[in-house]
């Protein structure tokens, strides 16, 4: 009943810039968090960028300084602003939401994935 639809990924030169897009829908009443998972063939998903609901984020050191994480809370909206993309950025990255459906339940919830490839 929620759905999170990402979009944005793409082939990119390396120092090149690509903005991610998430937009949650359905069965919302209020978000928590929403982040931006990675992975790579034969390596765990990682987290990439988090940014709670009072406005705190949180990098993976290796994307500080080049990613930035925004959100439109009007939109149920999550973006990932990324610059000076490197090859090993490349992966699969996945939309998370967490939020409340109602008063008393709340779940995470995950995008379908968006490929991003950096390559020359």
């Amino acid at each position: 009943q929620v759905q999170l639809v990402e979009s944005g990924g793409g082939l990119v030169q390396p120092g090149g810039s690509l903005r991610l897009s998430c937009a949650a829908s359905g069965s919302i009443f209020s978000i928590v968090a929403m982040g931006w998972y990675r992975q790579a063939p034969g390596k765990q998903r990682e987290l990439v960028a988090a940014k709670n609901s009072g406005g705190g984020t949180n990098y993976a050191d290796s994307v500080k300084g080049r990613f930035t994480i925004s959100r439109d809370n009007a939109k149920n909206t999550v973006y990932l602003q990324m610059n000076s993309l490197k090859p090993e950025d490349t992966a699969v990255y996945y939309c998370n939401a967490r939020l409340y459906n109602n008063y008393s339940s709340w779940g995470d919830y995950w995008g379908q994935g968006t490929q991003v490839t950096v390559s020359s």
